[in-house]
This record gives C-alpha cells, structure tokens and sequence, in this order.
C-alpha cells in the first residue's frame, strides 16, 4: 500500500469514527434525561444513620449521572408526616419514600413482612431471604397492589426492647402499660395487656416526659441516645423481639419507576443495595460506643425475662395463625419467610453462634 492510499483510507476511519460519535451522543443523552425527583422520608434528620440512607442513595445516584439525576430527600414532617411517607409516594406527591413497611401495618398485617415482625429472621437472615431467596419479588407482588415499587434501603440489626419508666419483670407487669411500638409488635403484644402507640420519632420524648407513654422502642443505642430517652425513662430492656433484623425500603410510585430509563432503573437497584449494607455497617459501628455512653450517663440495662419472652413468642404464633387463616398475601410471604427462618437458624447455631459465644466469653473474661 502506498503512503497516499494509506492516508486516505485512514481519513476515511478517522472521519467515520467521529461521525460515529456525533450520533451516539444524542443516543447517551436520551438515556440519561435530566430527571429531578422527590423523596418522602419517615424519618428525621437529626437520626444520620437511618435518615442518612435517603442522602446516601441521592449521593450514588447524582454522582454517577453527572448530576443528570437528581433525588432531593424531605425529612418526616417536611412534606407529609413520617407515617404517610409511602401514601405519598402511592399517591404521586413524591416521587418515591424511605420508610419502613410495617408502619403501615394497620391497612394490611402483608405490609410489615418485608421490614420486620416479631421472631423472624435477624438481619443476615432477612438479607439473605430478600436478595436469594425470592423476598424481593414476592414483598413487590404486594406492593403493586399499592401503587408501589419497592427495594431495600437499609437494615438497622435487630433493636434494643425500648425504654421504660419502671421494670418489667413478669407478664403481669405488661398489663395497661402504654407503649409505643412499632409495627403489628402491639397486635401481639395486646393479647398481654398492654396498650400499644404507634408514633412518630420525633413525638416520643415529649410523650414519655409527660408520662402519656409508659414504655417506648425506637431503634438502639446510637439513634435512642440522640433522642435522649434515658432521661426520661432508665430502664433500658433487650432483645427487640419484634424486629430481629428490620429493613427500610425506598418505595417508589409505581407509574414514575416504569417511566425510567433502563440504566436509571438498575442504577437505583445498585445504589439501594450500597445503601442497605452501608446503613448495617454504620450501626455495627456506632451502637457498641454508644450503650457504653447510654450506662455511663444513668441508663439501667434489663433483659427480658423468659417468662416474657416465651409468653410473647406464644401469642405470636396466635396472631399469624389468625393472619393466615384470613389473608392470602400475608400467608404466600409469611410461608415463604418460615421456611426459609427454621433453616437460617440452624445453620446460625453451628458455626456463627459458637465462634460468637466464645468471643464474647473472652470479652467478659477481658482477654480482648
């Protein structure tokens, strides 16, 4: 080939691969439309671990588009209050929410399988079951209905059994104690006597100080100690049987989540998976520097006792019997959570357990 041939020929190349490129950039622009959305939070900002996953899911989202995407977080209260957070995202006010399904229990017992009901599964447990064993698809199953789409958005671990103005040693002692509680816990819990609350966040402190709640769960350590309740009530109790491992979910209107671009749709499936792992490790991290302060400044640790616990775990089992019995939707996910919940513990108590438990002898025993 000659040095004149060679030249045009390269021309030719150079000329089709910029023409290539002309017409590819209206084709990348189109596929990552300038989009500015609205996100109804449940919760509020002073909470930077589970109001911070709205931030950190905006922060994936706007980085990796350049800016083209836009999700602008709205703290509890800010639009609509935090317990109508996924109502508004139903209803096309917002584009989309960051709130927890069992808040809205009451409209269906179905709502609160995807974040947490009591004996279930821990937070591993639940990771597993959502991601692998086909959660995800049968809680979407569900929320269609609703209007809804919905992806995990964070876990907070399984919480602390709340704060209460005087021990609770017996089931006796649960009789006409007003506590707040979320989820269909108070269902449960009703069948004991007590009288269950559900409120937001923010309205907690104030109910508990001028004793209109006896009793009030919120998270743990980290987030309980923001909220200041060990002034107000020492009596700080454990497990939270309720929630062995509770996920929060970015629930989007259904209509505006078929409307995005592929890319955006598995853009947004990414960033909500960071997103729910980041907010796990955040409260690993934070939760063991924050009981130590919570008892250094008055706050009295207690177990449940066994007598609760197993009194507690019985009227459970009551409860979803009747569930089943009366609501397809709750039964098809319930089913497929106890299935997977009787092999997850199993498999737990062999090698985690034991290595844990031992661990933890060690840390009693200050060899760590």
């Amino acid at each position: 080939m000659d040095r004149r041939s060679f030249i045009s020929k390269a021309g030719l190349a150079g000329a089709g691969a910029v023409a290539a490129t002309t017409l590819a950039a209206p084709a990348i622009a189109q596929s990552n439309p300038k989009i500015t959305w609205r996100l109804a939070s449940s919760f509020p900002k002073s909470l930077d671990t589970i109001y911070g996953g709205a931030d950190t899911l905006s922060k994936y989202v706007s980085e990796a588009t350049d800016g083209n995407f836009t999700i602008q977080p709205f703290a509890g209260g800010e639009i609509v209050p935090g317990l109508q957070a996924a109502d508004a995202a139903a209803a096309g006010t917002v584009e989309m929410a960051h709130t927890v399904g069992y808040y809205y229990w009451g409209k269906d017992p179905a709502w609160a399988l995807g974040s947490a009901v009591p004996f279930s599964l821990n937070a591993r447990g639940m990771n597993a079951w959502l991601y692998q064993g086909g959660g995800n698809d049968l809680y979407n199953e569900f929320l269609d209905k609703q209007g809804l789409y919905g992806l995990p958005g964070g876990n907070t671990g399984v919480q602390m059994g709340g704060w209460f103005r005087k021990e609770i040693n017996t089931v006796e002692d649960l009789k006409g104690l007003k506590f707040r509680v979320g989820g269909f816990a108070g269902k449960v819990l009703e069948k004991l006597g007590v009288v269950p609350q559900q409120l937001a966040g923010g309205d907690i402190y104030p109910a508990l100080e001028k004793g209109t709640l006896d009793a009030a769960e919120w998270v743990g350590p980290y987030d309980d100690e923001k909220l200041g309740f060990q002034k107000v009530a020492p009596y700080y109790y454990y497990p939270g049987w309720w929630e062995g491992g509770p996920t929060v979910h970015f629930m989007f209107n259904k209509a505006k989540w078929e409307e995005l671009p592929t890319g955006y749709k598995a853009l947004l499936k990414v960033a909500a998976q960071a997103t729910d792992a980041n907010m796990l490790q955040k409260y690993d991290y934070l939760n063991p520097t924050a009981i130590k302060s919570l008892v250094a400044n008055g706050a009295q640790l207690r177990p449940f006792s066994q007598e609760i616990l197993s009194a507690c775990f019985d009227a459970t089992n009551e409860v979803y019997a009747e569930m089943e019995a009366s609501n397809a939707a709750f039964k098809k996910i319930w089913d497929s959570i106890k299935a997977f919940r009787k092999d997850h513990f199993l498999w737990a108590q062999i090698g985690e357990y034991n290595y844990d438990t031992f661990m933890m002898i060690q840390q009693r025993n200050n060899k760590l």
